[in-house]
């Protein structure tokens, strides 16, 4: 049984990907050597993702 798939569906898997990355630049890297359009947008978890220091900052309002 095969399924009729939309035009919008169509579109999406044949058009070339163009990707945001966020975080791990390797990730970025490796698209872009595949010809991949990237964007990276260079992000930290707040506090180094420590909870306790996370915490605190959020008490002091930052």
């Amino acid at each position: 049984m095969s399924e009729k798939k939309s035009s919008k569906e169509k579109t999406i898997l044949t058009e070339k990907l163009k990707v945001v990355n966020v975080g791990i630049s390797t990730f970025a890297d490796d698209l872009r050597s595949q010809g991949v359009k990237v964007v990276h947008v260079d992000w930290k978890p707040p506090a180094g993702g420590d909870i306790e220091m996370l915490k605190l900052l959020e008490k002091l309002g930052l």
